[in-house]
Parts: C-alpha cells; structure tokens; sequence
C-alpha cells in the first residue's frame, strides 16, 4: 500500500510475537492473533452487490482444519448480520452453528458448533447481509458524476467488515469468488473472469479463477458501470512464458485517460522481474483508477487500485502527478513479489511489505526514469523520517504490536521510508549483486509462504557470507527507534590523518530521552586528499571508533555520510564545519541533500543558531539541482514562522528568500514552456508556492494572482475557467486568490467543486479551500469538508490548512472540538492515528500541547490508533516549544 504521507532493545525482537500476542486459551475472546488451533484452508467467496443499494449479501465458505477437540472457533467479522451457519463435518454429517459477535469493537466473533468435534477438517458456510461501508473501509460505495460504485480496501484489518474470516497476514489460502452483480453492471477481481450466467431477472452471477494463495488483505473486487481498456500486453520474459494481460479500469466515460500509465506498466513490470528473476505469478494484471480511496494505492494481486489522479492522466496534467503516477505504480507492482508472493506472517514485520517496495520502487524509477532522481527522493523520504524518528514516541520499524491501533498506524514514515533507507544503506555495504542474490534466494524459497525479519536478514545475511555481527547491525536499526548521531574530530598523529567517530542518539532540544544507544553503523566518509577525495568505510558497531583517512590532505576536510548511502545524521567541530560548507559545491547531490539535514539537524539541536543555520544553507540555493534547492525551505520557514518576532527579523529572513530564490522563479516564469523538463515544472510550483504562500513575497503573489483571477472568472457555461492557469500553479493560484478576494473566491470554489469530477482540478480548488485565512473564512471550509459534497478521502485536505500561526490554529481548535463527532463519523477508525495531527498539528506552545492532551486522552479509548498520534502531535509540539525558547531572534539580524 502507498500512504499519502507526509520508533527499544535488541530483545523486543524476541518478545515482539511472544508476549504480546501469546496464545489465548480456548474459551477467552482473542485479544490479537486468533489461535492456530483453527486455520483456514481455503475460501468461496460469494457476493451479492448493487452499488445502488446500501446494503448487499454474501455466503462465505471456508474450509477449516480443526486442529484439536474443540465445540467453538474464533474468527473476524464487523457489521455482519448473520442469517445462517452451517457446519458440514469429514463425515458428511451437517448440522447449524451459532455465530455471535463478542468483541464489537475490534470486530472478533466466535462461532459455535452446538458440541464438542474432533479434530477434523471443517466447512463452514455463513451466510449474511451488510451495509456497504462509508468509510473507504472492506466493501464500500463511492460515487463518480452523481453515479455509484462499490469496491473493497481490505488493507489492513478491513476485510472483516466485508465477510467473515481469518482477517490476519499469517493465513494464506486460495480464494473463488464470484459477484452476482445488476445486469447492466461491470465487475472486476483479483483473477480472470471464466463464466458469466444469468441469476434472476435484472440480475447476472460472475465467476472468476481461483486466486494464488492471500492472506485476506489481498483479496479485491468492484462494482459499476466502469470503464474497462486494454493496454499492451506485457511480453514474456525469461522469468514468463505466457503474455501478460494488461487492462486499465476508470469510472464511466474516464477510461481513456489510462493510456498513459498503460504505456509505462510493461517496463516496470520487466525490470521487476529481471531484478527478482521471477515472473510476475498472477495471470493478470488490471489497474483501476478509484473514485474515493482511503490510501494512495493498494497493492491488491491482479487488481491493484489507485487514488484515481495518479491514474487519470493528459498531455498537459501537472508533473507531480505524471512522475507520482510512475513511482506509485512501481511501488504497487514490486509488491507483487514483496508482499504478495511473499507475506509477512505478523504485522509487526509490515516493513516486509511497505520499506521494500519503496525501497524496489526507487530502483524501479532509476532504470526506467533516471531524470526522475529517485536516488534523491530516498534521501528526502529518509530524512522527513528522521523528523519522526527523533520523538521518543517514534515506532520502531519492527514495532511490536499490542492492539489494532498498532496495526493502522503502523503505514508511517518511520515503515516506507526510514525502512527503504535501512535496506539502501546495508546494499550499499554488501553491494548490490550480492544483495539481489540473496533477494532471489529469499524469493524463490518462501513464495506464496509467510516471513519474518530473521528469514530476510538470514538470506542477505547467507549471499554476503556474512554473520552475527552483520545481523546484529542489521537488527539494531530494525527492533529500536531513533536516528544515530554521528560526531566526528581530526587528528594528526604520527603522521596519519585519523578520524575519530562516536556514536549516540539524536535528540533535539526539549526531549527527554535517553542518548545512549547504539547501532551497528556502516560509516562511510569522503575526504579530501592532494588530487580529489577517496571514501573510506568502516562498521562502527561501539559508541566509539576510528578511522584512518589514508592519502588525506594536510588539511583536509571530511563529509560523514559519503553518497549520503547512511541512515544516521552527523555533528562536526566548528572548524571542521566551515571546511565542509568552503566545500559544498563540490559535494554530490545526494551528499548535498545530507549535509541540508545535518545542518538542520544542528540547529534543532541546539549547536547552531539561526544565523548559523541560514549562511550554512545559503550556498544550497544556488545549486542546479531542483532537490538540492529547495532544501533549505523547511528549516527558513520554521524560523521566519516561530522565531522571528519583530518586523525587523522578518525583513531579514524574506529578503534572504528572495536574493536566493526570486531570480531562480523569474528565470522560470509562471506558465510551462513548450519541451521543458519536468524538474523545471516541480521546481516553478515548489518556488511559487513557497514564495507566495510561506514568505509572502509581493512579486509571486501579484503573477499567481492574475493566474487565480482568470481561473475564477466564468466561461459561457457557467463553470470556472480552471485551464486558464498553468496547471502545475493552480493550486497555488486559486489560494492566493482566495487569501486576496476572501468569500467571493471561496464560494466561488465551493460551487465548482460538486459539478467537477477531474481529479486533478478538484486537488487544485481543494488547495484554494484550505487558504482560506482568517477564521470566518477557513469555518466555512471546514463545514464544507464535512458534507457530501467533499469526499471523504479529500476532506482532510481542507482541514490540513490554517495551521501557520497561533490565531488561524486557535480557530481550528475550536471548530475542530466542536464537530469532532461529525470527523469521525466520516473518516472511521482507520484514520484515528491521523487526528491529533490533524487538530493540532503544527502547534509550538507548552499550552497547545496541554490542549491537546487534555482533549484526547478521555477519547483514546474510542479511536483506535488516536494514542500514538497523540503521543506524537503532543511530543512535537513541546520540542517545538521548546527550540523557540532555546533559539536567540536577535541572531536572525547578526
């Protein structure tokens, strides 16, 4: 699964599936794993669904092996109406069960058999209706012009509310399923359709292949009138003797936008399969553009489902969705090997799933897509982890999991991105070859089976002919939290250059965790000698270590994370400091983006003021490099929006963004050229919405405005006129139109927005919605978000917005506790890790976060996940708090 987003010891390892999910004894309600006492053998699944109803019907039978005498079993099911149970013994022998709901809220039942049954092999058929959900959540009703569809997301505990079953990764079995769907209705599912018939009348029953073996999560299926084009076939390979099948499915009458990503998907599934040398095992492939999606994408095995912009695409779309296109749907199709082929067993171990296909994805892109710099976007995605990563309320990767919420918010940074940053780092000490031999090797032998960790780390482990020590490393970063900090000091002695190392764990000003922790660290540096640099690489298992720089100049200077391959940020002496940064231009731009962070890092740390921090990243914005550019912003913003005070130290910082940045978006324009690169077109709406939106700069916003105005103004048939700005800025647009006009813009918005069904122009207008500034303004926003109007999955966009000052986050608090009740009706349990951040994201004040406890903590116990969110939202605000108070504003004007 792709979220939209923007962590103990070694032991816990050992305890991660022990303790906390020990086996429950029979006549208990499980509270975690069900027991394996009773495991699923295979299922049919069989549905009754009219998208236009609001509820359907479904048999589902499963044969089970009854391990041990036993007159019960347990299993998930949420918002089931049972009718009937039937239990047909080995023998022949069928008799009625009794199903009954015990565990409401974490959705486990337990079915009765009315007498103690030998051990045996079981079937079970359980018979039931259930309303199509409204939360993007099992099987749920969405809505494309005003017409209705029905989908699932069983990802990750949600196949429950769609039928009955072992709803856990562990249990992989095949499935047959079949849809009796209205007659005039289209349906699609993870297999080959291979028999239609007709049922009564208006009615049809479709019958598809039976599935490799799924755990439940995978299984994937929908319903309406859509669109269904054939893309190209996907050739065979060395890997795979047959043609793959390749089929794009859109809502009615969006079909034809497919073509694009259509053309692009036979590249990435050969480079896959080259890479695992493994044929994709499937048998087809369909990807479908969702109207309403909880997620960005989901990984489902021949039916894999997308947020329908990263799907729906023209020739004058904006960059970010056409390179998002690509990169998402490489992340989806590398979880057919990892993830789908192979399945975690537990969901402790989800960065099986979620940090390799990240991780899979950015080689992917670096192949097919080398422009697209995917070795920069994980550099960038490692270290928005490490904001995460350095809360002591930070997941591990390897989080053990104590309840449901664990499960749902477990889809993090600290998972995709701090996890595909791990696995780039250990490549990078064992090399790529021996790496992908022992992908292979762990491929080939736990197909269509269940892992963990240890399977992993043993078959990389085995193909490096590595040992203990190489594992320890490898789990250091996988079983505790936290980001190491790296320091470093030069000596001269005896005529060597020697670097000295230590190692401890980030904490930034405020936070009261412990640094003292270590992890087995593959320190790579780039020095510099008398003809160029060399790069010298050392395994820093101990809290201290050296290194000798061999042919090192007199003096030299050092980068600590050479390619920027580590995971780990680094501290210099002041001295040391300054040769780096006399240096930077000469660094790659992988290091670049290293040294931004650690530069970054310091000042949050306390070492660095911001007049420090500011030269220090200076030099940065006048690289070539988009990602490079662009760097220093998130560090500028925090201080011109938290520590500058007077009108004095504002000008100071506005007029360093704009001698760094305004020529860079002068030289680009406002309006796409003919042939450019796409960098260009990210780098023009990154520059344009910063400047205009975060620093305000008169220039940006007068050139956006125009560019507003004329998307607002009406065309003949009554509609905006949303061509009229340069696709890539009418986002930015629209909300500097909304901040200059006030309530015409924003009315103005919210009639377009219902009679609009591009994915992309909605985006942009709910990008205008957000802006809105001043309280009166964003409440109306905000009530907008909460009707029909607004899908659910696009409701969060709206209340995203107005979290820059203490005033515009005040009126959010207070609209947001007054319809609490109304957010999570729409959005569902699955999104409760999200609302605290939600509410009172962005906050930098001691009572902002006393705020922010004192309102959740009674409501912990309702939303599963909201504690982890809390923790963190919390944590982030007082470390926020706590800076402001560290830092001196008078250093801004020094």
């Amino acid at each position: 699964m792709h979220r939209l987003v923007r962590p103990l010891a070694l032991t816990a390892l050992a305890i991660s599936c022990g303790a906390a999910f020990a086996s429950t004894p029979a006549d208990q309600v499980p509270q975690g794993k069900l027991p394996r006492w009773a495991v699923p053998q295979s299922y049919q699944l069989a549905f009754k669904v009219d998208p236009k109803q609001q509820d359907y019907s479904g048999t589902t039978t499963i044969k089970v092996d009854l391990k041990q005498a036993a007159d019960h079993l347990w299993l998930d099911g949420h918002d089931l109406n049972v009718s009937k149970v039937t239990i047909a013994e080995a023998s022949g022998h069928t008799h009625d069960g009794k199903y009954e709901a015990v565990a409401l809220k974490e959705g486990v039942s337990r079915i009765d058999f009315g007498s103690t049954l030998k051990p045996q092999l079981l079937t079970l058929t359980i018979e039931y209706t259930a309303p199509l959900n409204q939360q993007l959540q099992g099987l749920y009703k969405v809505s494309h012009a005003g017409v209705p569809y029905a989908m699932t997301q069983m990802e990750p505990i949600s196949a429950r509310y769609a039928f009955p079953g072992f709803d856990e990764p562990g249990f992989k079995t095949p499935y047959d399923i079949s849809l009796t769907i209205p007659s005039d209705a289209t349906a699609v599912a993870n297999t080959k359709q291979i028999n239609e018939t007709a049922a009564e009348a208006g009615w049809k029953t479709l019958t598809f292949a039976q599935t490799q073996p799924l755990p439940t999560y995978l299984v994937a299926f929908a319903v309406g009138p859509w669109d269904i084009v054939n893309g190209p076939d996907i050739t065979p390979t060395d890997y795979r003797s047959e043609t793959l099948s390749l089929r794009g499915i859109a809502a009615h009458g969006e079909g034809h936008r497919m073509q694009h990503v259509l053309s692009e998907t036979p590249s990435i599934i050969h480079t896959l399969e080259n890479y695992y040398g493994f044929g994709y095992p499937f048998g087809k492939l369909d990807l479908l553009a969702a109207p309403d999606f909880s997620a960005g994408a989901m990984e489902n095995p021949g039916l894999v489902t997308f947020r329908d912009w990263l799907l729906l695409l023209d020739p004058d779309s904006p960059a970010k969705y056409v390179r998002g296109s690509f990169n998402v749907t490489a992340h989806e199709l590398a979880h057919q090997w990892t993830g789908d082929t192979v399945t975690l067993a537990w969901w402790d171990d989800i960065w099986l799933n979620e940090a390799f296909a990240t991780w899979m994805q950015q080689k992917v892109t670096m192949k097919v897509h080398p422009e697209y710099r995917a070795d920069l976007d994980r550099i960038s995605g490692a270290e928005g982890a490490m904001h995460n990563d350095s809360l002591t309320s930070a997941r591990q990767i390897r989080q053990p999991i104590t309840g449901n919420g664990d499960i749902e918010t477990a889809f993090d940074g600290i998972t995709y991105q701090k996890g595909a940053a791990v696995l780039g780092m250990f490549e990078g000490y064992v090399g790529e070859d021996i790496f992908q031999k022992g992908m292979r090797a762990y491929i080939q032998a736990h197909k269509f089976g269940n892992v963990t960790a240890s399977d992993l780390v043993g078959a990389i482990a085995t193909a490096a002919n590595q040992g203990a020590p190489f594992k320890h490393a490898f789990n250091s970063f996988l079983d505790q939290s936290g980001v190491p900090y790296v320091q470093t000091r030069l000596e001269q002695k005896n005529g060597k250059t020697i670097l000295h190392l230590s190692q401890d764990r980030y904490l930034p000003v405020g936070s009261t965790g412990n640094a003292n922790r270590v992890w087995g660290i593959p320190v790579c540096v780039r020095y510099a000698t008398s003809d160029g640099t060399k790069v010298s690489c050392e395994l820093l298992d101990q809290a201290h270590g050296t290194m000798v720089l061999a042919d090192a100049s007199e003096p030299t200077w050092v980068m600590p994370n050479a390619n920027a391959h580590g995971y780990y940020r680094f501290n210099l002496s002041k001295q040391e400091w300054a040769g780096l940064t006399q240096h930077v231009a000469s660094l790659s731009d992988t290091e670049q983006l290293a040294y931004a962070d650690s530069i970054d890092a310091g000042f949050r740390h306390g070492d660095l003021n911001a007049s420090d921090a500011m030269a220090a990243l200076k030099p940065l914005t006048r690289a070539t490099t988009r990602e490079v550019v662009v760097a220093p912003l998130d560090t500028i913003e925090w201080i011109y929006r938290n520590e500058a005070v007077t009108d004095a130290q504002r000008v100071k910082i506005v007029a360093w963004v704009s001698d760094a940045y305004l020529p860079r978006m002068e030289q680009l324009g406002y309006q796409r050229k003919a042939g450019e690169a796409d960098g260009d077109s990210l780098l023009r709406s990154a520059l344009a919405e910063a400047l205009a939106l975060d620093f305000k700069l008169p220039e940006v916003r007068t050139a956006l405005l125009k560019q507003g105005d004329a998307a607002l103004a009406k065309k003949a048939d009554g509609h905006l006129n949303l061509a009229a700005a340069d696709p890539d800025l009418l986002g930015a647009a629209l909300a500097v139109a909304v901040q200059e006009h006030g309530e015409p813009a924003l009315d103005a918005l919210i009639a377009e927005l219902p009679q609009t069904t591009d994915p992309a122009l909605r985006n942009a207008m709910l990008a205008g919605l957000s802006a809105a500034d001043t309280p009166a303004l964003a409440d109306k926003a905000r009530d907008f978000a909460l009707s029909k109007q607004v899908k659910v999955g696009e409701m969060a966009a709206i209340l995203r917005g107005s979290h820059d000052t203490p005033a515009a986050r005040d009126a959010l608090w207070h609209w947001f506790t007054g319809h609490y009740d109304q957010v999570v009706a729409r959005t569902g349990s699955f999104a409760g890790g999200r609302l605290p951040a939600l509410a009172g994201g962005g906050g930098c004040s001691s009572a902002e976060a006393d705020r922010l406890q004192t309102y959740f903590e009674p409501r912990l116990k309702d939303v599963t996940g909201a504690d982890r969110g809390l923790a963190q939202t919390r944590e982030q605000t007082v470390l926020c708090a706590a800076l402001k108070a560290k830092q001196d504003p008078a250093a801004i004007l020094r």
